[in-house]
């Protein structure tokens, strides 16, 4: 039987202030009632893990379509969070690097709806797409009463319906759940979105990787000491999260990979120079 491998996708650049990574990063003082706020760049990217069972695809980058003028994303989510994202950085493409196809792949977990991760997921028609219970209802429930959804985008949900996805939820009580051998889905629960999901994948040579997503932005917020980011709609349960994490990553020796870490994203391994395994 061929061994899992596991790719790190690059697919493109945001920058946004650096408040909304880090919430209260630098707080104004008496004396220094006027700090100069931080517009920051940080990756997005997406990870494919071919597997004997499956590939499996975590989370799937912006739309392409996203900016411009006649773009998905609301002019004023432009405007906070641009995007920069060459041809070769479409997630389409990326796969076309590695001869797969969208519907190539059989499961794709989402971390959570935000337009950075969920951006692509109208393409996999032929995947089960995983994702929390609370993220897809509350994400659907804000789509039918309100196009102005923050870093949820009406116009990628709606071709998400129109496409007629296939969705398996997590439940809130399901804490783990084995998805093939050596892949488990982590759910994190409430913190920076309504329902959070990771993986823990188990490599023969590679060793333990929690792909945390978003429920840790950057090393910065793993701390110690934790810091919450200001994108946020849970900030107990994202610190509760953050040390579900640190316990689980030092129980099962694992590396804790974060959602928009530039330094750490540096060092990974790109889909275009080889894989881990």
């Amino acid at each position: 039987m061929s061994k899992p491998k596991l790719f790190v996708l690059d697919t493109g650049r945001m920058q946004m202030d650096k408040g909304f990574m880090v919430s209260m990063y630098n707080p104004a003082s008496v004396l220094n009632p006027n700090p100069p706020a931080e517009f920051i760049e940080f990756p997005v990217y997406a990870v494919l893990i071919d597997h004997p069972d499956g590939k499996i695809l975590f989370d799937t980058g912006c739309n392409p379509e996203g900016m411009g003028e006649k773009g998905r994303w609301p002019q004023g989510v432009q405007q906070l969070f641009p995007l920069a994202m060459s041809e070769e950085c479409y997630l389409i493409n990326r796969l076309a690097q590695l001869k797969v196809r969208p519907e190539d792949i059989k499961y794709v977990v989402a971390s959570h709806l935000h337009l950075d991760h969920a951006g692509c997921l109208e393409m996999f028609t032929n995947a089960t797409i995983i994702v929390h219970e609370h993220e897809l209802a509350n994400t659907m429930k804000t789509y039918a009463i309100n196009k102005d959804m923050g870093a949820y985008v009406w116009a990628d949900i709606d071709a998400w319906v129109r496409n007629g996805l296939n969705w398996k939820t997590i439940r809130p009580k399901d804490e783990e759940i084995q998805l093939v051998d050596g892949i488990k889905i982590l759910n994190f629960g409430a913190g920076h979105a309504w329902g959070m999901l990771g993986l823990h994948v188990e490599l023969p040579g590679a060793g333990g990787i929690i792909l945390a997503s978003d429920a840790v932005y950057s090393a910065e917020n793993y701390g110690p000491p934790i810091k919450i980011p200001g994108i946020i709609y849970d900030s107990v349960g994202f610190t509760s999260t953050v040390e579900r994490i640190k316990a689980y990553a030092e129980r099962t020796n694992s590396q804790v990979w974060f959602g928009h870490d530039n330094d750490q994203f540096k060092k990974f391994i790109k889909s275009t120079e080889g894989f881990y395994e």
